[in-house]
């Protein structure tokens, strides 16, 4: 049985029309034209074909331009779903979407550490598998699965390097061939980057560094308008920047690394240590036992004006500070856009960085980077996911679509 997507019935042509609306919104037959080099006659032919299918509606005129004006074409938001997974290192998010990146069903939220766990990808599939059930959503009318995940990502090839072993298949063979629907990863913060460049505060800027700011401290690079990942897929590891050479030690074996000293599960360790020596904070009722509830305690109780927590903050914001100024020394960025589940305290972090700034960084690079704060946020990783998916839609990834007999491909897994 041959696996691949059940989209519209396939031209190329058609396929880049629907990839084009689903980022651009509202285009006329002559935009599209000229973004294809195609004839408006061949362009009208497909855009009706669409229509006939439902992928496609009309959505008015363009505005006058002092002829008559045009009619503008929309993607119709339920033609198609996708099925977008965020995951971090202690746990993974999955979300059912239209295709205006509006969510369809409830949002699942499940415990997964990725760290020494051999059952993580089995684990995923499972969720996956079972969220979808839960949608009632076919999954012929399911375009795709993206996943932003963390780790040494080679996201052409489908392989996360760190986490979750697949054996002697890419992840996104194992999670096609298990969830029968098509499958493409990226790191989280490469996918943060991406939603940030595609729908987010970013459009439209081509030099942008996003920081990621989850439980560790992630870098997507938009360099020229575009995702840059360098030679082979790994730039951008921000969080092993080294701020000292006697600090804490890191989990990728090395001392005073960035994540090691500044990170929101170490902002929640110190909050934990704190609490115990008796620190005046709202944060002393909260349960400790767990950094990721603590985590996200901080974050909230620092928006109260909790000032153990804002001062827990400003110290990372300090040393995300110093480390920025490395960057800003390298890229000479435009700007730069704090994102990720750690934007809702971006205005806390701000002073605290641009400190930092001012004493480590050359004035004439600092004072020409603009820091913004993200408006998608924690929702960030979720859309670049479902951007991934639209990204390969008019596109032919072998190594992504199962083109042999199912049930004999799992056999082989399975010996």
């Amino acid at each position: 049985m041959e696996l691949k997507p059940k989209f519209v019935k396939s031209t190329e042509l058609k396929n880049m029309i629907v990839k084009r609306l689903y980022f651009d919104k509202a285009l006329s037959c002559a935009d599209l034209s000229e973004l294809f080099d195609k004839s408006v006659p061949s362009i009208s032919k497909a855009v009706n074909e669409l229509i006939e299918e439902g992928f496609v509606i009309e959505n008015g005129y363009a505005p006058s331009s002092g002829g008559r004006r045009p009619l503008v074409y929309s993607i119709r938001h339920e033609a198609m779903y996708i099925l977008t997974v965020a995951m971090d290192q202690l746990s993974t998010r999955i979300q059912m979407v239209d295709l205006v990146n509006q969510p369809v069903a409830d949002i699942a939220v499940c415990d997964l550490k990725l760290l020494n766990n051999p059952d993580a990808l089995s684990t995923l599939i499972g969720h996956i598998n079972s969220y979808i059930n839960t949608t009632g959503i076919p999954k012929d009318k399911i375009a795709g699965t993206g996943i932003g995940m963390p780790g040494f990502i080679n996201s052409i090839e489908g392989v996360n390097f760190t986490y979750m072993e697949s054996g002697d298949q890419s992840l996104t063979q194992v999670i096609t061939i298990k969830t029968g629907i098509p499958t493409y990863i990226d790191n989280d913060s490469s996918l943060i980057a991406l939603a940030e460049q595609k729908f987010g505060i970013a459009k439209a800027r081509r030099d942008v560094m996003v920081i990621n700011l989850g439980w560790g401290i992630g870098l997507g690079m938009i360099m020229n308008g575009e995702i840059y990942r360098g030679h082979n897929g790994f730039a951008g590891e921000f969080s092993h920047i080294p701020l000292s050479e006697d600090g804490a030690l890191c989990t990728c074996g090395k001392r005073g690394c960035l994540e090691a000293e500044a990170s929101m599960l170490v902002v929640a360790e110190k909050a934990i240590r704190g609490i115990k020596k008796g620190n005046i904070s709202s944060l002393k009722n909260i349960n400790i036992s767990q950094s990721k509830m603590v985590g996200d305690a901080i974050m909230e109780a620092a928006n109260n004006g909790d000032q153990f927590a804002i001062e827990l903050l400003s110290d990372a914001g300090y040393k995300i500070g110093k480390a920025l100024a490395i960057l800003i020394h390298i890229m000479n960025p435009a700007s730069i856009v704090l994102s990720g589940r750690g934007a809702v305290v971006g205005k806390i972090l701000l002073a605290p960085i641009q400190q930092a700034l001012n004493k480590y960084c050359i004035p004439r690079l600092a004072n020409s980077t603009e820091l913004l704060i993200s408006d998608l946020g924690f929702n960030a990783e979720l859309i670049g996911a479902a951007v991934l998916v639209m990204e390969n839609f008019d596109k032919e990834i072998k190594n992504h679509l199962i083109t042999t007999n199912q049930s004999s491909m799992e056999k082989t897994m399975k010996n």
